[in-house]
């Protein structure tokens, strides 16, 4: 497990690959490094809570993962939609939401960003293009082929990434969906992100098939493995597969080989893996990676990336805040937003 990200493949020769030459200056670095640390920030609070039984059901964190979802935010542009799994609170912090809807959303309150009815696996922000984490297991990846379709029928120049863990591979709508996104030319990114246990079973004791990108080259979509505790890595990855994508060239998938340092979920306690892998991931941490090339290139000093950290830290308790003074929702709510049609006439007795 813990050499997977130094394995990572080149793409298919059938495919060659089509050069993305990118300079990161300053302002991508910076952008990389705030968004990471409100994802860091804002799951490590949203793990505290839980523990204190403030936030309930299901959550799913993504420490461990950021540059999977910063990395690919700064190598698109707006307009793009963006879907994933469960484990859903950190990319639309990438996009811009901001974080007190979301803890609200987490608290179940009505100011929540799905009105406190969807909880920490349904988080959903139209305004930034993020359209929903899903809690069904691989039952995005056709979401993801339907709006990448609508995209293309409207002719908007826009496209769809479409996250899923390396668990939903094995689902029959993910073979299903890479086979009719590569026949129609849809301009979707496929996007495993590959954190080597799905729920708790290692990707070897699950299939023979352990490069997970190859699995789309059956469909003669170009795959690749990407590096995913580095945000250069992904945002190239991500560039290439989006010119393919807008030139109306069809879909791509790629294998983020990243990893999770908390376990699948909050109650899982993650004793299948051991320490000493553990802290092999993070001695490879995305945050603090980007964090050395900012001091080495100058980008910024030490004392400003810790402004950095407690202007998050203060934003990240506002949230808390936030989400604690408002309200839960009115049993009456849970009649709104079922439909379309305004004032359906619900059966009530």
């Amino acid at each position: 497990m813990a050499t997977q990200v130094k394995e990572a493949k080149k793409m298919s020769s059938k495919h060659p690959k089509a050069e993305i030459k990118l300079d990161f200056g300053k302002e991508t670095y910076m952008f990389w490094y705030e968004s990471m640390v409100l994802m860091r920030k804002f799951e490590e609070k949203a793990g505290q809570l839980y523990g204190q039984q403030k936030i309930k059901g299901f959550c799913h964190l993504y420490i461990g993962q950021e540059a999977c979802g910063s990395g690919v935010v700064s190598a698109l542009k707006k307009g793009d939609k963006y879907l994933t799994s469960y484990r859903d609170h950190a990319i639309p912090l990438a996009l811009g939401t901001h974080p007190n809807p979301i803890m609200a959303e987490l608290f179940a309150k009505s100011t929540g960003i799905s009105k406190g009815k969807g909880g920490s696996m349904h988080i959903f922000d139209k305004e930034v293009g993020f359209m929903g984490g899903h809690g069904i297991v691989g039952g995005q990846i056709p979401l993801g082929a339907g709006i990448a379709f609508a995209e293309k029928y409207n002719n908007t120049g826009n496209l769809c990434v479409c996250y899923m863990g390396d668990g939903a591979v094995r689902q029959g709508a993910f073979h299903e969906t890479l086979n009719m996104a590569m026949l129609w030319k849809l301009p979707v990114i496929f996007v495993i992100e590959n954190n080597g246990y799905a729920m708790g079973t290692s990707v070897a004791r699950t299939s023979n098939v352990r490069d997970l990108y190859t699995l789309g080259e059956s469909y003669d979509i170009p795959s690749e493995a990407v590096d995913g505790m580095r945000c250069e890595d992904v945002h190239v990855a991500v560039a290439r597969a989006a010119e393919r994508a807008r030139s109306g060239d069809g879909p791509t998938l790629l294998e983020f080989r990243t990893y999770r340092y908390r376990g699948h979920s909050m109650s899982d306690p993650a004793k299948y893996r051991s320490k000493e892998e553990l802290d092999s991931y993070k001695a490879q941490d995305p945050i603090e990676q980007v964090k050395e090339t900012i001091l080495s290139k100058k980008y910024a000093t030490e004392a400003e990336l810790e402004q950095i950290d407690e202007k998050i830290k203060v934003q990240v308790q506002e949230s808390v805040d936030f989400a604690e003074n408002s309200p839960f929702p009115e049993a009456s709510d849970a009649y709104n937003d079922v439909y379309a049609e305004p004032n359906y006439p619900f059966i009530l007795e």
